[in-house]
């Protein structure tokens, strides 16, 4: 079983995740499958969508970080959660989570939730995130019945440790 990071958006983002992606796979001693995403300054599901469902052509524990923890969310909510043994959101924008994250076709199906009830599904944010409010944070776990919510430091990035989430994988396999 495999290991992959989806990275965040954003000029630089590739970059600034590897960071993620390399203390994750320190942690939990195997390498992280880490794809590069397209166009990542002017990011673009459509575009993203072959990169992810390539990603989890096999079975795969799922990692999202910021936007690339919402397309995580949105792919596996039209396509299923077949080789999805565990999925990892971290610091995930809510659609309509608050006026600053309304955006023409930024959203997710009613009832996205209910396809993750049978995988284990852990939430994870930070409350001095100055990027992705902290309170989206509950929308999520609102959203995903039986989902596992927990709080971090360490901003946006988390600090560049993903202790707790290797943790949470580790506990899953």
């Amino acid at each position: 079983m495999k290991t992959v990071l989806l990275q965040g958006a954003g000029t630089g983002a590739h970059d600034a995740d590897a960071a993620l992606a390399d203390d994750l796979a320190q942690r939990l001693g195997h390498p992280v499958d880490f794809p590069r995403m397209p166009d990542e300054d002017d990011p673009d599901y459509e575009k993203w969508l072959p990169v992810i469902a390539e990603a989890l052509a096999d079975e795969t524990v799922l990692v999202g970080h910021s936007l690339g923890g919402y397309f995580a969310l949105r792919y596996l909510a039209s396509h299923g959660v077949a080789n999805v043994a565990g999925v990892f959101i971290i610091a995930a924008p809510f659609p309509g989570g608050d006026a600053d994250w309304v955006f023409e076709g930024f959203d997710l199906p009613e009832g996205f939730g209910a396809v993750l009830a049978d995988v284990p599904t852990y939430l994870y944010a930070s409350a001095d995130d100055a990027v992705v409010p902290y309170a989206h944070l509950a929308l999520y776990e609102r959203a995903i019945p039986g989902s596992v919510a927990r709080t971090t430091t360490g901003g946006h990035q988390l600090g560049g440790d993903l202790s707790v989430v290797a943790a949470d994988i580790r506990s899953l396999l």
